[in-house]
């Protein structure tokens, strides 16, 4: 399997797919493909480079970690597909929340 190393301040994330109910009826798939809101952190990056007033590089460290169970703007992140596996990637200010 490959390895996927997000760089800077972006986040690798294996999205959730919650099954709609309308009615106490299940709804499959292929009736609602939105894409999903909702994800686990897989990696995180080392965190965006900001500069100073002084003109000096700083590194902001990343707020979420790997393993997290996060919410993020629809349509913010890009899709990857690596294998079989669909994964998004987005920058941690497409991340709104995390769900403890």
């Amino acid at each position: 399997m490959n390895k996927i190393k997000p760089l800077s301040g972006h986040v690798l994330i294996e999205p959730i797919r919650e099954e709609k109910r309308k009615g106490g009826i299940i709804l499959p798939e292929t009736v609602e493909k939105e894409r999903s809101e909702k994800g686990k952190v897989v990696a995180v990056g080392e965190g965006r480079w900001v500069s100073s007033p002084t003109g000096e590089g700083k590194r902001v460290p990343m707020e979420v970690k790997k393993g997290d169970t996060v919410i993020f703007t629809k349509y913010g992140p890009n899709e990857i597909k690596v294998g079989d596996k669909e994964y998004l990637i987005a920058k941690e200010d497409d991340i709104l929340a995390v769900i403890s």
